[in-house]
């Protein structure tokens, strides 16, 4: 069973201000929920509801790592920059690229509207919160700055819950999660090794 929103970071801000404070105290605060909605309409469509939990706990963090291996959470404003630069770069047609016609494939297309980011790296590639209706509605997806977006088979990918689950259960038994380890590195900055 997939733990809460809320119980999974209360795991993981334990973890993290026990070993990696630096990494902790790079967390948000909350958002505010009119900021939500705001961005919520800038896209055009709502925000999952775990994703809404989980900003309403940190409303993003700076450039630490976080989820493996290499992940830093968004801001609201973020999420909206993140979407927005995206629709920009492929126009904002109404239909969806050829590579789109198996929405619960291994690989999608570059980018899709239906995507909702929510994590960064600083290279130019995104975790995404795939919307499109389907019955994988949810997974996360790699939205690759070169290559497009690719969705891997582990159960932590399917969905934000899980992986907030797997990552507080990695930081816990500090054991590898999907080849990823957990250790705390760089003077209190929480570090993830392949």
């Amino acid at each position: 069973m997939t733990s809460t929103i809320c119980d999974s970071w209360t795991r993981i801000e334990e973890w993290l201000g026990r070993h990696a404070p630096r990494t902790f105290a790079a967390l948000g605060p909350p958002a505010e929920r009119s900021a939500i909605t705001a961005a919520e309409q800038r896209i055009g469509q709502p925000f999952p509801e775990p994703l809404v939990e989980s900003l309403l706990r940190h409303d993003g963090m700076g450039h630490y790592d976080l989820l493996p291996p290499l992940w830093s959470l968004l801001d609201v404003e973020g999420i909206t920059r993140a979407w927005q630069i995206r629709m920009n770069i492929i126009g904002a047609a109404d239909e969806p690229e050829a590579d789109d016609d198996d929405p619960e494939g291994e690989y999608g297309p570059w980018w899709h509207g239906q995507w909702i980011p929510f994590a960064f790296d600083g290279a130019g590639d995104y975790l995404i919160l795939d919307q499109r209706p389907h019955r994988l509605r949810g997974r996360i997806g790699h939205a690759d700055h070169e290559t497009g977006c690719s969705f891997r088979r582990h159960p932590m990918w399917a969905s934000l819950p899980a992986l907030l689950e797997a990552t507080a259960g990695a930081l816990e038994r500090g054991t590898a999660v999907d080849g990823y380890l957990p250790g705390a590195v760089n003077e209190g900055e929480l570090g993830w090794e392949f």
